[in-house]
């Protein structure tokens, strides 16, 4: 099986390379890829690996019967299986799927002070238990969130180095268009990684099979699978609640007005019995949450309308999965997003900003058409992001730049299917440039 490369490959090396290094947690939603990464990594740098997996090997749950100290779990764990070694300074143990035995977290504390092994824990849905697993390890763990592949990972997939990418940086720094060529071929594997998403098993088989062949089966299985987790790990009549918002985001997204509506769920649903399933799945990483800013100004933490809110999917590959038959047929047959076509930009952006370490939050004013999709900011400045799903005038982009009310924003973002631009304070720039946006704030000089 082909190996995918990832950014949690230099993290890891990083991690290892750290003298200093804690116990780490990789948290994430099911199958991004995290036990693969570990293993290559471990493989690739220790003499010596335990790895204890609780869902298929639920009988080690048993390891901390005598305690959570480091020889205890040691000797437990050698009882159990003899061929088992700890080598002191060489051994990584690591213990894969932690939200069925969260209780091991514990154990953190004992082998951060012990020092003689390196210790990973990972786990799918780890946001629903990590309360708990951050009482019992505080100050002696550290943390890795692994989400599914963005973009930049599928163009190395696809063969595609950082020269590549950093050439698509220094474009858009010195606003400089892209050839003819370079747009096509930029836009087409856009396309592309907005049909697959990036969830490794689809992008795998797409990249061996050199088609979608299979991708939309193994789509609808992931979507299966989390379904299944829900009805697994969430608590009675949770379940319900939050299947019914799992479902419901395809077809809210598809509306003009893309504020997801609680009362669409369920003849006589609250915001108020609904805020937790909503969180819920969040916390299990299956979704992104965008709240309306009360008014376009810093700070944006605290400066929102927690009743008001659009939901995205993490990884956009779900989104596609759960499109209607006429549109799973147009999209893969002609690449037409069709009525779907904003709640899926939108969604591809939501998704690169998130990935991006970014929180989501968009505004809209209930006396006016005044609307923008996400904001962005830097030290000084408030930054109004617009995704246009077809060509036309950014209205509210410069009402929001021009007005004398909105005294922290300067400038805008336009994100559409165009080339590179600036007029009158706006920069356009194509939606395959997103995953760059980060570092192009950063580096970016705007006078």
């Amino acid at each position: 099986m082909i190996y995918l490369k990832r950014k949690i490959d230099g993290f890891l090396v990083e991690w290892k390379a750290d003298p200093g290094r804690k116990p780490l947690i990789i948290k994430g939603a099911r199958q991004v890829g995290k036990t693969a990464s570990v293993c290559r990594f471990a493989a690739a740098h220790y003499d010596n690996v335990v790895h204890i997996n609780f869902v298929e090997e639920p009988n080690y749950k048993m390891i901390t019967a005598d305690g959570y100290k480091t020889d205890d779990i040691i000797k437990n764990i050698s009882r159990m299986d003899p061929s088992k070694q700890f080598i002191a300074h060489k051994t990584l143990i690591f213990f894969d799927e932690l939200q069925d035995f969260p209780d091991i977290a514990t154990a953190l504390k004992f082998f951060c002070l012990d020092g003689r092994f390196d210790v990973i824990l990972s786990g799918s849905l780890l946001g629903v238990n990590y309360k708990k697993i951050e009482s019992n390890s505080v100050g002696h763990k550290s943390d890795y969130l692994m989400q599914s592949l963005d973009f930049e990972e599928f163009l190395w997939a696809k063969g595609y180095d950082d020269g590549f990418i950093a050439d698509m940086l220094r474009h858009m720094l010195e606003l400089r268009s892209f050839s003819k060529l370079m747009m096509s071929v930029c836009h087409s594997l856009f396309l592309d990684f907005c049909i697959l998403g990036g969830m490794p098993a689809v992008v795998r088989e797409y990249i061996v099979r050199g088609t979608f062949e299979n991708t939309l089966n193994i789509q609808r299985q992931l979507v299966a699978d989390y379904k299944e987790d829900i009805r697994k790990y969430a608590d009675g009549m949770d379940q319900t609640r939050i299947l019914n918002i799992f479902n419901q985001i395809p077809p809210q997204l598809a509306k003009e007005n893309k504020k997801f509506q609680i009362s669409s769920v369920a003849d006589g649903a609250r915001f108020r019995d609904y805020r937790g399933s909503i969180e819920w799945l969040a916390d299990a990483d299956v979704i992104n949450i965008a709240y309306c800013l009360n008014f376009p100004m810093l700070p944006l933490k605290g400066n929102y309308d927690a009743s008001k809110y659009k939901l995205y999917f993490a990884d956009s590959g779900l989104l596609v999965a759960m499109l209607d038959e006429e549109a799973q047929e147009d999209l893969r047959s002609n690449k037409n997003l069709g009525v779907y076509k904003g709640a899926l930009y939108e969604n591809f952006v939501g998704e690169a900003l998130a990935k991006n370490g970014y929180d989501l939050y968009y505004y809209r004013r209930d006396d006016s058409s005044l609307e923008e999709d996400f904001f962005l900011r830097t030290a000084q400045a408030l930054i109004p992001v617009e995704v246009k799903a077809k060509d036309g005038r950014s209205k509210s982009l410069r009402t929001l730049i021009n007005g004398d009310k909105y005294r922290e924003i300067h400038f805008g973002l336009k994100l559409s299917a165009n080339n590179i631009g600036y007029v009158d304070n706006v920069y356009t720039l194509p939606y395959f440039c997103a995953f760059l946006l980060k570092r192009y704030l950063k580096e970016m000089s705007f006078d």
